[in-house]
């Protein structure tokens, strides 16, 4: 499972490897008050597969859509997803996405 570091938490972790759910969760590194590392819940039994950075990575391409439509869009005051609205960001953003795609394929 895929979530943001806010589910860096050793009980979720933990409820997740109990039903056998291998957590890919991004790592809360922020320092605490005190000037120290933040304990993270994620230990190497997920790190040390390739599939967790693959899964950060993808994560990191779809957070970057929705930042986007946030910042750039002019969707980062809504509180309500209007259906209309968050098509038309994301084929607004699909076509500025567009002349790369195009030139990666060439």
């Amino acid at each position: 499972m895929g979530a943001d570091k806010a589910y860096d938490v050793t009980q979720f972790v933990h409820d997740l490897r109990d039903r056998s759910v291998t957590p890919h969760i991004a790592i809360d590194g922020r320092l605490s008050k005190a000037g120290k590392r933040r304990k993270t819940a994620i230990d190497g039994r997920t790190t040390r597969h390739a599939g967790y950075d693959i899964s950060q990575r993808c994560r990191k391409r779809i957070e970057e859509v929705f930042g986007w439509i946030k910042s750039s869009a002019g969707s980062g005051k809504v509180k309500v997803r209007v259906d209309a609205a968050f098509t038309l960001a994301l084929a607004a953003y699909n076509l500025i996405r567009l002349p790369k795609l195009l030139g990666a394929a060439a």
